[in-house]
């Protein structure tokens, strides 16, 4: 039974458009709205929405990024740390340079709000068995 569906319109902000331009870099399907993408700020807001199972790559910024939890239950892990299970009201803060990734549970869908400053960088996927290892 797939949990928090209704993330999938959206909770606070619209869920946006599927996420094409960064779909290679994602196990699944994502959704993008940009909420800030304005070149004479040197941050960008993005709502991210993933369906259940999906994840991003493992990645790092040369920035940071700030990941506010809006909706359903996702999982945040930096290389070498335990995952962290993440449901709404949630903060993550990464700094410069750390490798991690971010997604939805396998049964939940989830939503996040993404503040980035600099560039990113996206790198392997996150395999199916370190994935599974982190239940439901």
């Amino acid at each position: 039974m797939t949990k928090n569906e209704n993330v999938k319109n959206g909770i606070i902000f619209p869920v946006g458009e599927p996420n094409t331009a960064y779909e290679k870099y994602f196990s699944g399907k994502s959704f993008l709205d940009m909420l800030v993408n304005d070149s004479d700020i040197d941050a960008t807001v993005g709502n991210v929405t993933f369906e259940p199972g999906c994840r991003n790559n493992w990645h790092v910024h040369y920035g940071y990024q700030i990941l506010l939890v809006t909706g359903g239950e996702g999982w945040y892990q930096e290389e070498g740390k335990p995952a962290r299970h993440l449901v709404p009201g949630d903060v993550v803060v990464t700094k410069s340079n750390i490798k991690h990734w971010h997604g939805a549970t396998k049964a939940s869908w989830f939503e996040h709000l993404a503040i980035t400053k600099g560039k990113s960088e996206f790198l392997e996927p996150v395999t199916d068995a370190e994935y599974d290892k982190l239940g439901e």
